[in-house]
C-alpha cells in the first residue's frame, strides 16, 4: 500500500508555474488548486512517502 504525504501552498499572483515546478521537482504532484478562504489561490499536492 502506498503512504501519501501532502502538502499545500499558497500561489502567488504570476508565480504560479514557478511554485509548482519548484514543489515537482521535490516529486510532488498537484491533485487540486482552491480558492483560499480569502481569495487567494491554493495548490494541494501529493508524493509518495519514502
Amino acid at each position: 500500500m502506498v503512504i501519501w504525504e501532502y502538502v499545500t501552498t499558497p500561489l502567488l499572483l504570476h508565480k504560479e508555474t514557478e511554485i509548482l515546478n519548484t514543489w515537482g521537482a521535490k516529486g510532488y504532484e498537484l491533485v487540486s488548486i482552491q480558492t483560499g478562504p480569502q481569495g487567494g489561490l491554493i495548490a494541494f499536492m501529493k508524493r509518495p512517502k519514502e
